[in-house]
């Protein structure tokens, strides 16, 4: 398939796997035709991110926040969702996962800026939360906070 500007997607529009490992996943861009001047925050949630502990292999949850402004490109929806599902056999550490992903999209999409938020659920007891930004942010932008409040357990 392909846009109205050449870019080929072969995954949007059609069946489309996940890939095995994270390394494998393709992630795809489409053209932003926004506004340079206009700086754009572009936000992706995703509460229900998995991967697995690489030392005893259970299942290790988080709730990611991404906020980049695009220069040229857009990340497709579709291939970002199917590169998180990537890393749900995938056995890294939080740190790790989280600064992977960041820097897979800055690779994709030279974006003026990016930031990722992931917020991730105990482990041992202990929630870890990982940031990581590729700069300070661009000014004149509207940044609004992530909105995941810290881990408070049941209470």
């Amino acid at each position: 398939m392909s846009d109205t500007t050449g870019t080929n997607l072969t995954q949007l529009g059609r069946a489309a796997r996940a890939a095995a490992t994270p390394e494998e996943a393709v992630l795809e861009r489409v053209p932003w035709q926004g506004e340079a001047e206009a700086r754009t925050v572009v936000r992706f949630t995703c509460p229900e991110f998995t991967s697995l502990c690489p030392v005893t292999g259970q299942p290790d949850f988080a709730h990611l926040v991404i906020d980049y402004v695009p220069d040229r490109w857009l990340v497709e929806s579709k291939s970002l969702k199917l590169f998180f599902h990537a890393f749900r056999n995938h056995g890294a550490f939080h740190e790790t996962c989280t600064v992977t992903i960041a820097k897979r999209l800055v690779e994709t999409l030279a974006p003026v800026w990016l930031r990722i938020g992931g917020y991730w659920y105990p482990r041992g007891g202990m929630p870890i939360d990982v940031f990581w930004q590729s700069g300070e942010p661009p000014k004149g932008i509207w940044l609004p906070d992530q909105g995941v409040p810290p881990y408070r357990g049941r209470g």
